[in-house]
């Protein structure tokens, strides 16, 4: 078991998730990202904004993505 921040994860808060893969990971944030979605959390939104400018360009999401992945790995487990 891992554990990244939501910062990390190029969210806009401490919330710590814990996740066995990258991909439960990623899930996990994602499903924090809509909880802020519904609550209209500004800074969270502004990320979230950030996020979409990103994946406009298959390219730069793929490395923001492989860069996560990597930092993942290379955390100790918990």
């Amino acid at each position: 078991m891992k554990t990244m921040s939501c910062t990390q994860l190029g969210g806009a808060c401490d919330k710590e998730f814990c996740a066995n893969t990258f991909d439960q990971m990623a899930q996990l944030s994602q499903q924090h990202g809509m909880e802020m979605h519904k609550q209209q959390d500004a800074p969270h939104l502004e990320a979230m904004q950030k996020m979409q400018e990103l994946m406009k360009d298959p390219v730069k999401m793929q490395e923001w993505f492989g860069s996560k992945k990597a930092e993942f790995d290379s955390l100790p487990e918990d």
